[in-house]
């Protein structure tokens, strides 16, 4: 399962630098999706991946049970996902409103920034 992860990784990466590196703005908001997911897929199986219990700790017991989950790890993912869906949200109103204001999305047709 690691192996898979980490080649889906390593794609996710790759697809989000060759989109980062387009003239398009378009592939350029679409780069930084690719690449914050594949963060977030480094975080998550960072933190190692078990099958076992939900990290729920026992009445009286001050730990949890060996072998749970870690939930910090699926927290800080859910965090980032959110604040990556605005993100997202963001840079799209922004390659909205400068695809009117130009009619184009080239990056390299946006020497004169002067009217956006």
């Amino acid at each position: 399962m690691n192996l898979v992860l980490a080649l889906c990784i390593g794609i996710l990466f790759t697809a989000g630098i060759v989109c980062l590196l387009q003239r398009c703005m378009m592939r350029l908001v679409v780069g930084l999706i690719l690449l914050g997911q594949a963060a977030n897929l480094i975080v998550f199986t960072g933190a190692g991946l078990t099958s076992g219990e939900p990290a729920l700790v026992a009445e009286g017991a001050k730990v949890p049970p060996p072998g749970a989950a870690d939930a910090l790890p699926q927290a800080m993912v859910l965090t980032a996902i959110v604040i990556g869906f605005g993100l997202t949200v963001f840079a799209l109103t922004l390659l909205n409103r400068a695809r009117e204001t130009s009619g184009h999305d080239d990056l390299d047709a946006f020497s004169e920034t002067d009217r956006i």
